[in-house]
């Protein structure tokens, strides 16, 4: 009778579970909730919302450690099905920032007349792109670096130079962050200044949000590091987060040159 209920291969049957439909519940509220604070500054729902988004990722992504790393469900073929679903992921986002450059590129290679027919706009001063966002550059290629640094020592079954390299990963991460909010505040033109300011903070920041998630899904694997999970052939959580920060590396390249760069023009000089 057990050997009828034995599991005879090797695919994974996922236990019922409240998440999904807690999750939906919470993406509801956390949308209703921005309609509410926008146009009639109630914060309460979204706040609501965004909390019951929160314990669902950490309720669902729970279960899925728990799932890989005690209880042998991930195996290479269940593997396989996750990285296809982390790659059409990364595919999604690919979209998403497509988007923001198309929306950047119309404005700027068709400036309007009621921009003065010019890009940048006359009176905007942009930001030097040979200061903050120089060094921002050069502090994700290195973060770049040292993310595949501690891939690779993982797969050596080097678990210190893993945590190391993930310690300097997270570290380059939160230094990227804290540089960008410290030139928002020193920049001369606010959100709501004009087409200029609007697609440069929503390219800008939305990939700056994109940093801080993959600085606190690194994070998260270097507290599964220290406690012993991950291993030289079973660690895809952790190459997950890999793939999501050197996707990140390469958005901010391509809005390096095309934003900060070729769209300086001749107002560029605000250093800080």
């Amino acid at each position: 009778m057990a050997d009828a209920h034995a599991k005879d291969h090797d695919y994974h049957i996922i236990d019922p579970s409240p998440w999904p439909v807690l999750g939906s519940l919470g993406a509801l509220t956390m949308a209703l909730g921005g309609i509410f604070w926008m146009h009639y500054d109630m914060v309460a729902v979204f706040v609501v919302g965004t909390l019951l988004v929160l314990y669902t990722m950490y309720g669902w992504w729970s279960d899925v450690v728990n799932e890989g790393e005690h209880k042998g469900d991930h195996t290479p073929v269940v593997q396989l099905g996750l990285r296809y679903g982390m790659f059409m992921f990364i595919i999604s986002e690919v979209m998403f920032f497509f988007a923001w450059f198309w929306s950047y590129f119309n404005a700027s290679i068709f400036p309007t007349e009621a921009i003065g027919s010019v890009w940048p706009p006359e009176g905007v001063a942009t930001l030097d792109p040979w200061h903050l966002p120089l060094i921002n550059t050069l502090i994700l290629l290195l973060s770049g670096t040292t993310v595949t640094w501690a891939h690779h020592a993982l797969q050596e079954g080097n678990r210190k130079g893993f945590i190391q390299g993930l310690v300097l990963t997270i570290l380059l991460g939160a230094s990227f962050t804290g540089i960008q909010i410290y030139e928002y505040g020193h920049a001369t033109f606010g959100f709501a200044d004009g087409i200029y300011s609007s697609t440069f903070y929503m390219a800008t920041g939305f990939h700056g949000a994109h940093v801080l998630i993959g600085t606190i899904f690194l994070a998260i694997c270097l507290i599964r590091g220290l406690k012993g999970h991950f291993k030289p052939d079973h660690h895809f959580g952790f190459e997950a987060a890999a793939w999501y920060w050197h996707f990140v590396d390469v958005v901010w390249l391509f809005l390096f040159v095309s934003i900060y760069v070729l769209g300086a023009g001749d107002a560029a000089g605000v250093a800080h």
